[in-house]
């Protein structure tokens, strides 16, 4: 298992020790970059303009089209240890 790897299965679990709330933006970021990570780039229908959260989601994730996995993962992993440090 590469470093990124090991650094990304870490930091998901440790996400959910966040002892505050990190605000829309952050959650949004951390989706995206965990989406990439997993799923790889964005697919599927745009959310109609009714569903804010599925369309900010979709195109928090969008954003970040053709990262790649691995940085995908880097970057989700220091997403998270701002989020624990906070």
């Amino acid at each position: 298992m590469s470093d990124s790897k090991k650094l990304f299965d870490k930091a998901v679990k440790d996400v959910t020790k966040a002892k505050n709330d990190p605000g829309n933006d952050m959650k949004l970021r951390l989706y995206a970059h965990f989406k990439q990570a997993t799923d790889g780039d964005v697919s599927g229908d745009k959310p109609g303009f009714t569903d804010f959260v599925g369309r900010a989601k979709y195109d928090a994730w969008a954003k970040i089209k053709g990262m790649s996995q691995e940085d995908a993962q880097k970057a989700y992993a220091k997403l998270v240890d701002r989020v624990l440090r906070d």
